[in-house]
């Protein structure tokens, strides 16, 4: 080995260590970072539309693309959240109080089940309305303690949640005005093709762009749709179960049927049979259009991946990266059909090389 050699390995293995610590240090701040780069791509094309108007003022055009964001996504996010809040504690507040009595809405569907639905139940030990009430207490009380422990810690990590949310901020306003320049030097850095490069990049933000803002429309549709139907048959806190049936509805296919679907079935075994009707026809034609029509559209024509394959990895981020997951699953999974094309494509000189 020469002294050249040794030069290139010895500066190789550096760069990977500083590389390997550098994103350690950073991932305290991960979701504030990765949420500004995903903000930043979406707000790209409309940032390059204001810095034409401004003319050479990169900063005030960074400024008003910041602005526009904060209006359009993050305060209605955070008035979304406001309201959830309120609407959760009033309804735990008229269940505390027994204004909403469970026991009597349970012994009604218990009573209303057929025999087959109580032989199932009493090969689980649940042979009786006595049971079948201790068992609930019993979830209910290990998901009360649940929700403290999240309370808590989300009050004890408040600091941290508007440090991060400032961080993003910063980000994005510093990714908005020298994104260009940024995408420039990663881009000259990676050691390929310029064409493979330019299909990369391309395919990365696709994928960014369809999966956040078709995800989101999609959610945002059917959680209105949902919550705007158990509003109309006067069912209980409509915005909470809303905002339960958007964030469900991040999941393809499946998503905001496991709120509709349960609460349609209580309608029907406990007497409401025109509400349980209506509430099924709504959440099959208009709940699940939306989904079956809207999501191809905005999501999977643009990433050009299968449902299946949205589905899967969706779950699959989200298992692993919590939230953030719904936008790294697919976009891994289009990522890694775009590498192994290259390479379908190119194995030859591969091979040869």
């Amino acid at each position: 080995m020469n002294y050249s050699d040794l030069q290139a390995k010895t500066f190789l293995l550096l760069l990977v260590l500083v590389s390997i610590t550098f994103g350690w240090i950073l991932m305290p701040f991960f979701g504030a970072i990765f949420w500004g780069a995903v903000l930043a791509i979406l707000f790209t094309p409309f940032h390059r539309r204001v810095q034409a108007r401004l003319g050479k003022r990169p900063v005030w055009a960074a400024l008003t693309t910041l602005t526009i964001c904060l209006v359009v996504v993050i305060l209605p996010m955070i008035l979304i959240a406001i309201s959830l809040a309120q609407e959760g504690t009033a309804l735990y507040q008229r269940l505390a109080s027994g204004e909403i009595d469970i026991n009597a809405q349970l012994r009604a569907i218990f009573n209303a089940l057929p025999v087959w639905a109580h032989d199932l139940m009493d090969r689980f030990g649940m042979d009786s309305i006595a049971t079948l009430q201790t068992r609930l207490q019993e979830a209910a009380v290990q998901g009360s303690k649940f929700f403290a422990t999240h309370v808590l810690n989300f009050g004890r990590n408040a600091f941290d949640f508007v440090i991060s949310f400032f961080v993003m901020l910063y980000l994005l306003f510093f990714l908005l005005k020298d994104g260009s320049a940024l995408a420039s030097r990663i881009q000259r850095a990676i050691p390929l093709s310029v064409e493979h490069k330019r299909n990369l990049f391309d395919k990365f933000i696709t994928v960014t762009r369809a999966t956040v803002k078709g995800n989101f429309l999609v959610a945002a549709a059917q959680g209105a749709m949902g919550g705007l139907a158990f509003w109309m048959l006067g069912i209980e806190g409509a915005i909470l179960w809303a905002v339960v049936m958007g964030f469900l509805s991040l999941l393809p296919a499946v998503g905001a049927a496991l709120v509709w679907a349960p609460v349609a079935v209580f309608l029907l075994v406990t007497g409401a049979v025109w509400k349980g009707v209506i509430l099924t026809a709504f959440g099959v034609l208009v709940i699940g259009m939306i989904d079956n029509v809207l999501r191809p559209i905005l999501v999977g024509k643009d990433i050009k991946m299968p449902d299946y394959l949205v589905l899967i990895s969706t779950l699959g981020g989200m298992a692993v990266f919590g939230l953030n997951g719904f936008v790294i699953g697919p976009m891994v999974a289009a990522m890694f059909m775009a590498l192994w094309d290259i390479f379908s494509y190119h194995k030859n000189d591969i091979s040869k090389a």
